[in-house]
């Protein structure tokens, strides 16, 4: 829903531009470095537009291919913690069995030597 917001916005933006672009018909002079010539503002007013949409879009680009390279890096590391957080969960557990047969009581042999025999 937001995307159709945001192209709906897009579009009467542009639809602003055009209009104001058509009501400013008259040339106007534009100085180069090499030298001055008459251009139509409607031109100029759709050029700026045009050009300030594709730095914007450039921008845009760049930015979802850094924050997509990040997204990589960052799973790579969640995917290394995990397998450390494997290891020593299974670490721990091995651990724990071996406190647990060094905590039972130790089995003793003894013979049963009758009362009678003792004396």
């Amino acid at each position: 829903m937001k995307f159709q917001w945001t192209v709906l916005f897009g579009l009467l933006f542009a639809v602003l531009i055009a209009v104001f672009a058509v009501f400013n018909v008259e040339s106007v002079p534009v100085n180069y470095f090499f030298g001055t010539e008459m251009i139509p503002l409607v031109l100029i007013i759709l050029g700026s537009a045009l050009l300030g949409a594709i730095i914007s879009g450039f921008f845009a680009i760049y930015k979802s291919y850094r924050n997509s390279r990040r997204v990589k890096e960052l799973d790579k590391q969640l995917h290394l913690k995990e397998e450390e957080l494997t290891a020593q969960r299974r670490q721990m557990q091995e651990m724990e069995e071996r406190i647990d047969t060094l905590m039972e009581p130790p089995l003793v042999q003894a013979e049963i030597i009758p009362p009678k025999e003792l004396y």
